[in-house]
């Protein structure tokens, strides 16, 4: 994309209203890729949307791996209750990802998000899990919490022009930058193989894991246009072109300090691909959902919160990839579809759908906000779940190859987020709100032990991740510390 484009881009997406009139309209979509209108072909769009998939696929069945653990349905007991949930958990992301990107009615921002099971709910659901002594009982309850909370979230973000108040780009902001922090390990852990293998940090792993992000850098500066954009899917492509030749020249396997023989973390398993089926039919409720208080109370709380963490998603596509502010109806029509999506979730037995701060950095690094290429990703992740043998393909990739990718994508977020904390002045007051909320956030999301001997519905709602403590603090400090004459009138403008 040539400097000229690029200014041109830059005064398309900075004014949405102008995009009424026919000549707007013309020259964004002339833009292609770095539109969200733009016309491209399917030979650019579906390997674009592969690229969201392949940076989210693992992400988005790792939350719900977790919490059956947690309920003791990762046993062969219940393998088939598992399998059905994975499966659905690929098709409801991709249907509930088509609403967000062109809406039905109110129900979708209309936004360059990419819709997945949300993680910010483990710590929580774990502690439900744990307090309902687990089994079916206790995912049932998880169900019923998720199906409330998720109509709750939609009545929020109908109410969410009035509170919009509230989330200044100094709290959106420090928001996405604490969203963006807590991934970076994410990231880390990813590119060592992934913490839990045997082999994490192996001269393997890193190397796969440098190659990808050495060939995404090349990729992305030393080309321009559709290449360009496409640099996270050609790294990730030749990760799994690098792991397959190291499977055939180095040894696959290992031995631990005590003597137990382990495959190593970096070798793809095509059996796992072979043993797959090709067709299989999604299914309703695989999990009845029960409705008990002891589930419903704090999963109420945590929807506040995600509606938070959406309004920074949204602020930080659209100030990373289109350079300008969300809309109020974006905002809200992408948190009503966040609680929709969830409800709908809940219904096939699935975590909350929620916004995916992965694909967030995706799009800020490649300035890729096509609809049309994020919607073939989407129609990718249904056949997923409709294939599970494709499925298959995309779930053998290794940690490492994910990872290379990761750190680079989940440090663009966070430069997002300094990029809207800086669209104002950083007066004393906004200093102290980015600040107390960072470092009260941030450090209790690193040591969430610090709340042993809160009550335990803080250590629920706030010990489960460092967003959900910035995100509070920062709304509370906006409301509270006095605001100087200049943002004084603007809010009451608002």
């Amino acid at each position: 994309m040539t400097k000229e484009e690029q200014e041109e881009a830059s005064k398309v997406q900075e004014e949405p209203s102008a995009a009424s009139s026919a000549g707007a309209e013309k020259s964004a979509r002339s833009l292609g890729v770095f539109s969200f209108e733009g016309d491209i072909p399917l030979t650019q769009a579906i390997p674009l949307g592969l690229q969201h998939v392949l940076a989210m696929f693992v992400g988005n069945l790792t939350p719900l791996l977790i919490v059956t653990g947690a309920c003791g349905l990762a046993t062969a007991e219940f393998a088939d209750v598992q399998l059905a949930l994975l499966q659905n958990a690929m098709w409801i992301a991709g249907v509930v990802t088509l609403i967000q990107l062109f809406g039905v009615g109110p129900v979708g921002g209309r936004v360059p998000i990419i819709m997945g099971t949300s993680s910010g709910f483990i710590g929580v659901f774990n502690s439900v899990a744990a307090s309902m002594g687990g089994g079916l009982v206790a995912y049932g309850a998880i169900m019923g919490a998720s199906l409330i909370g998720g109509l709750f979230e939609a009545v929020l973000g109908f109410f969410l022009k009035p509170l919009r108040r509230f989330f200044p780009s100094i709290v959106t902001g420090t928001v996405v930058l604490s969203i963006g922090l807590s991934l970076i390990s994410v990231g880390v852990n990813a590119f060592g193989g992934g913490n839990s293998a045997a082999d994490f940090g192996s001269f393997e792993n890193l190397c796969l894991a440098l190659l990808v992000l050495v060939v995404i850098l090349v990729v992305k500066h030393a080309t321009t246009g559709f290449v360009s954009a496409s640099s996270i899917l050609v790294g990730i492509i030749v990760g799994y072109i690098a792991a397959g030749v190291m499977g055939l020249v180095l040894p696959t396997t290992g031995v631990t300090a005590d003597g137990a023989e382990y495959t190593k973390a970096w070798v793809l398993n095509w059996d796992k691909v072979a043993e797959a089926s090709w067709f299989a039919v999604p299914e309703l409720m695989p999990v009845a959902p029960v409705f008990d208080m002891r589930a419903i109370a704090p999963v109420l709380v945590m929807f506040v919160v995600t509606a938070v963490e959406t309004v920074g998603d949204i602020s930080g596509v659209t100030q990373g990839g289109m350079n300008r502010e969300a809309t109020d109806k974006e905002l809200s029509g992408g948190v009503v579809c966040d609680g929709v999506g969830s409800t709908a979730a809940a219904l096939f037995g699935v975590l909350p759908n929620t916004s995916f701060s992965q694909n967030v950095g995706l799009v800020t690094m490649t300035k890729m906000v096509n609809r049309k290429a994020l919607a073939c990703g989407a129609v990718f992740l249904i056949l997923c779940g409709l294939c599970p043998k494709l499925g298959a393909v995309v779930s053998i990739m290794p940690q490492s190859v994910l990872g290379g990718a990761a750190v680079i994508m989940f440090a663009s977020i966070v430069v997002s987020g300094i990029q809207l904390i800086t669209r104002e002045p950083l007066t004393p007051r906004n200093l102290s709100i980015v600040s107390v909320a960072l470092g009260l956030g941030y450090g209790i999301g690193a040591n969430p032990a610090i709340l042993a001997g809160a009550p335990q519905m803080v250590s629920l709602v706030f010990g489960g991740s460092g967003i959900v403590a910035a995100a509070a603090v920062a709304i509370l400090l906006n409301v509270l510390l006095p605001k100087d004459e200049e943002t004084f009138q603007k809010d009451a403008s608002i």
